[in-house]
């Protein structure tokens, strides 16, 4: 597995698409090395922000294992895998697995069928008695209606092959993962507004959408922070907070979509039921992020 020791700005990177809506990896190629040069220091691919809801399965396997030669290993790469059918998520992270540069299998907790807390740990201890690629968990009760609770996450943590979680809830809940989990075990926010506090209170950083737009920011927001300079790392994270939720103005990933088309990398559409922003939208999306238009975004 990739050291995770460096990487505090994870990209939950997009999936750009051609006209014809197929994957375009010329895009995903030079977007790759724009992100790594702004301040990424690790990759989620084929998660929320990538559209893996609607990739079918050739399609995410050839993207991971084309994405994997992209990085070539200069930083981790964590793969979404997970499902609401355990068997699925089991057959799939087994084929996951066989991809040389995948670190880590992202699983969400299973939405739409509603288990409860036990039926959520067997779903993980079904996936690790299965597969020996490791995994973290997927904490987003607002897309999947359920909330895997802190018990349920802190007793997960004690298996070696759950290394992780992506936790999108309040800074109350990470800081009791933080404090009562594994040392080594990485807790993520994977709420941008949330990126300094985070860190700030002993998570490893932030799975994040704003960096495709602002990773430069972000990264001089953590190395300010590591500086011992607090208030100017606080002065950055103001200036971002109501940007980072302007990127959510309307269904992720449309805005940081349309702002990476705007400036010039070739991300494409989204995929339905997912729409590409209307021309009125984008106006209010640009006044959001305090700019006349997308491509001024510095």
């Amino acid at each position: 597995m990739t050291d995770f020791q460096a990487a505090d700005i994870l990209t939950a990177i997009i999936t750009p698409f051609t006209a014809d809506d197929k994957i375009d990896y010329s895009g995903l190629q030079d977007l790759t090395e724009h992100l790594l040069k702004t301040g990424s220091r690790g990759f989620v691919i084929g998660g929320t922000t990538g559209e893996g809801a609607t990739l079918t399965h050739a399609e995410k396997l050839e993207l991971y294992e084309k994405f994997a030669e992209i990085v070539q290993g200069r930083v981790p790469v964590i793969a979404g895998t997970g499902s609401n059918n355990t068997a699925q998520t089991v057959s799939f992270t087994k084929e996951v697995s066989n991809i040389k540069g995948i670190d880590l299998a992202l699983v969400v907790a299973p939405y739409y069928n509603k288990p409860d807390q036990r039926g959520i740990k067997a779903h993980f201890k079904a996936i690790t008695d299965e597969c020996d690629l490791p995994l973290m968990i997927y904490n987003i009760p607002g897309r999947t209606g359920i909330t895997i609770s802190n018990e349920t996450i802190i007793e997960l943590a004690q298996n070696p092959l759950i290394k992780g979680v992506k936790q999108c809830t309040s800074l109350e809940d990470l800081a009791e993962l933080i404090e009562k989990t594994p040392d080594d075990f990485l807790v993520y926010t994977g709420e941008d507004p949330q990126s300094l506090a985070a860190k700030s209170i002993g998570a490893k950083g932030v799975i994040s959408v704003a960096s495709h737009v602002y990773g430069e920011q972000m990264r001089k927001m953590y190395d300010t922070l590591a500086d011992g300079r607090a208030d100017w790392a606080g002065a950055i994270q103001r200036d971002l907070i109501l940007k980072m939720q302007g990127l959510f103005l309307y269904p992720s990933p449309s805005p940081v979509k349309a702002v990476l088309n705007a400036q010039g990398f070739a991300s494409g559409g989204c995929r339905l039921p997912i729409v590409d922003l209307a021309e009125n939208e984008i106006e209010q999306l640009a006044r959001a992020l305090g700019v006349k238009e997308l491509k001024e975004i510095k």
